[in-house]
């Protein structure tokens, strides 16, 4: 008996808090105010980064600079690089910065960068928020930086359970998340990708580590993207950290904290990235140092949902990200090969990829598999689609980690952890490449908001077809119908034996059993 209370002593404990919550009456968003709207600092030839990016700028062709950032240590070292050399703004958006050494590390850098007297701005959306919020205030205090919150929890903020329980009692509010990532520096050089503030996703973590993408853009995409941050930093969805959040403490005493927390001890300088990344590219840092980058020339364009999406609605006029994704999809007149870690379909998608099949065109789809997700109800709803897909003659492919590891580079990163897919990209024709925030699932064309690019470059797509050997898959598992057309199994590659699975690979039977009955109670809609 004492054992078993000692396990229910933490359900009682929650329970107890939830009690409280709704007997003390749960407060709700705070009334915004006027707010003057606050505009990005345009690039400028005063600073180091204005100066190497104005030749872009200043050529009558509109044409932006793009640089692919695949591998994860140089899409660190570039983020950090520049927070270091920014002179006049940094405004950074996020959907995750997680209290590990690589979100640690980023916090102590934008606070040095507003030391300098940089003006940083930094918006997360507030699901993940927990248990940052006296560092984030203690940045906060600094005067030339400001933390904005989307769409922000109210009541038991420091508490998981209570978030839980605040989440489910105002869910049609608190189910809509910013999920963009977006970072700028200067006005004159951008980062846009998948890869949210958090170990995992630069090969940080001894657990699990994300397979990502971002590019490096300069030239005209970049205002084009500062007017989105803007959109979204004076939107109605967002609030100033200070009117979330009340600290009890006094300034010197949460600057102590954010001191000790984001200490070397504990935000480590990550190891500097090889020579040249896998495309024969130095580092981001010696570029700059030489005052010169190298730069693929391509039509670029910036594209995000609107923040109201977050409240229900959309705008008159304003079109999702997803149905402009889809609309450049369908104008395919070959191929189209999507990457998407989270793959639900729908019945609208079927009906999309039906139509590309009908016309001749090529589809391929890279996902992740059951055991390599870290949604796996996401997998098991994709799952109920696998047949028909490959009916309609869809080439279909599942990253799993002992089909990575077979590849000695890859080996290396990962090292004892798992290998994950995060990376969101379609390559269309070989000639256009959507790239950012968004999966192709129902949560993101739905209720998250997204952000993207949309870019039109031969030699952007053929890098990211050698990067990721996308011509000759390797370190996956190959789809394919049984004899009998009715079921699936697996093929792997990158060996010589190349195995056949029959079950899902690297699942028990009762995971999969457990996900089957916990994704009756999970609309699809929701994930």
């Amino acid at each position: 008996m004492p054992a078993l209370f000692a396990h229910l002593q933490p359900l009682l404990r929650c329970a107890a808090l939830g009690l409280a919550c709704l007997a003390a009456g749960c407060a709700g968003l705070p009334a915004r105010g006027p707010q003057a709207p606050e505009l990005a600092i345009p690039v400028s030839a005063q600073t180091e980064l204005g100066r190497i990016v104005a030749p872009f700028n200043a050529k009558p062709d509109g044409l932006s600079a793009v640089r692919p950032l695949p591998q994860a240590s140089f899409a660190l070292d570039a983020r950090l690089e520049l927070i270091r050399r920014a002179q006049a703004s940094l405004d950074m958006q996020s959907f995750q910065l997680a209290k590990d050494k690589t979100g640690l590390l980023i916090l102590r850098e934008l606070r040095d960068a507003a030391r300098r007297g940089v003006r940083v701005r930094l918006l997360l959306d507030d699901f993940y928020t927990g248990g940052l919020d006296r560092l984030l205030l203690a940045l906060a205090a600094e005067p030339k930086a400001e933390v904005r919150l989307f769409n922000p929890f109210v009541n038991g903020r420091e508490h998981t359970a209570t978030r839980w329980l605040d989440f489910f009692t105002d869910f049609k509010r608190l189910n809509h998340r910013m999920h963009n990532k977006l970072f700028i520096a200067d006005g004159a050089i951008a980062i846009a990708g998948g890869r949210n503030l958090a170990d995992e996703y630069f090969l940080r973590s001894e657990g699990a580590n994300f397979i990502d993408f971002e590019l490096l853009m300069a030239g005209p995409v970049v205002p084009q993207s500062a007017r989105i941050f803007d959109g979204y930093w004076n939107s109605d969805v967002v609030y100033p950290l200070q009117r979330i959040v009340r600290a009890a403490d006094p300034s010197e005493k949460l600057a102590a904290e954010f001191e000790l927390a984001t200490s070397e001890q504990h935000a480590p300088w990550p190891d500097a990235p090889l020579e040249n990344d896998i495309l024969s590219e130095p580092p981001l840092r010696e570029q700059l140092a030489r005052g010169e980058l190298r730069w693929m020339r391509a039509e670029a364009q910036a594209l995000a949902d609107s923040p109201k999406k977050a409240l229900g609605t959309r705008p008159p006029g304003m079109e999702t990200l997803a149905h402009r994704w889809y609309t450049t999809m369908a104008a395919a007149k070959s191929q189209v090969l999507v990457v998407s870690p989270y793959f639900i379909p729908g019945d609208e998608g079927m009906e999309r990829i039906s139509a590309a099949r009908a016309r001749g065109l090529r589809v391929t789809i890279i996902t992740n598999s059951l055991a390599d997700s870290d949604e796996p109800l996401v997998n098991v709803n994709y799952n109920r689609f696998r047949v028909a897909l490959l009916k309609e003659g869809v080439e279909l492919f599942e990253v799993s980690t002992q089909q990575l590891k077979r590849n000695t580079q890859i080996r290396s990163l990962l090292r004892q952890a798992r290998g994950r897919l995060h990376a969101k990209l379609a390559l269309v024709d070989r000639e256009w490449v959507l790239l950012g925030s968004m999966n192709l699932d129902p949560r993101s064309e739905r209720l998250n908001t997204e952000f993207g690019v949309r870019v039109h470059s031969f030699e952007l797509t053929q890098a990211l077809l050698y990067a990721y050997l996308l011509d000759d898959i390797e370190g996956v598992y190959r789809v394919v119908l049984k004899p009998d057309g009715q079921s699936v199994q697996w093929v792997g590659t990158g060996d010589e034996d190349n195995e056949v699975l029959d079950d899902e690979p690297d699942s028990s039977l009762l995971t999969r059993l457990q996900l089957l009955l916990f994704s009756w109670f999970v609309p699809t809609d929701q994930l």
